[in-house]
């Protein structure tokens, strides 16, 4: 309980910036969550449009969602408990492609944290990180954002790549999605998969048709 409350020191900090840096080895560049299938139909088309499927990926989607699950994690007392979650995550997943890249990620982050000693193999990407940060006592609320602002980056980097977007105008649509992450975060920070939802409907659409893309760059 203390993790959720003590503020962060130096450490955590580093470690949750390392554990959720673009250079941690959980291969999250190759997956676009559907973006690219969007861009391929037409469906998203500039920065505007971008911004606005992001910001709804964020409240109404995966975003949340994926914030719910990670608290869901954090608090988990058992392993048996975890596994429960880990279930829930993987039948959520609304796609093939989703499941791919959740599980894919979440594979890969609990292979990275061996050289932490912490334990989070086979589990989703959002249930793995939420268990490695409570064995590791992090807190949980710099755990959220950290995991919200980094999924948002990679998709704006997924977007500069597909539309033309440039990078200023790629930093300024993250900083302004950046500052819905907290109180994403503070909604979400019960853990209670009672509320888990999602009503982005047409990302789950993009990520179906995108298994039938015949052109991609991306894996999802």
């Amino acid at each position: 309980m203390a993790a959720l409350m003590l503020m962060p020191t130096d450490t955590q900090v580093l470690t949750l910036t390392q554990w959720l840096s673009p250079a941690f080895p959980v291969g999250s560049f190759a997956y676009s969550h559907g973006l690219e299938a969007a861009a391929g139909l037409g469906w998203v088309k500039d920065g505007p449009g971008l911004e606005a499927w992001l910001e709804d990926v964020l409240l109404l989607g995966a975003g949340r969602a994926d914030s719910l699950l990670l608290a869901a994690a954090y608090k988990a007392e058992t392993p048996q408990r975890l596994g429960e979650i880990d279930r829930t995550a993987l039948a959520f997943a609304a796609s093939a492609e989703r499941r791919l890249e959740t599980a894919a990620q979440g594979k890969a982050l609990g292979r990275a944290l061996a050289a932490w000693d912490v334990s989070a193999e086979e589990l989703t990407f959002p249930v793995a990180l939420g268990a490695a940060a409570a064995q590791e006592a992090l807190p949980l609320a710099l755990t959220q954002q950290l995991y919200l602002h980094a999924f948002l980056s990679n998709l704006v980097a997924a977007g500069q790549r597909l539309l033309a977007v440039g990078q200023q105008q790629g930093q300024a649509i993250l900083r302004r999605l950046t500052l819905l992450c907290p109180k994403v975060a503070e909604d979400t920070r019960n853990g209670d998969l009672s509320d888990l939802s999602s009503a982005a409907f047409l990302t789950d659409v993009a990520s179906m048709r995108h298994e039938t893309q015949n052109s991609r760059i991306f894996r999802t």
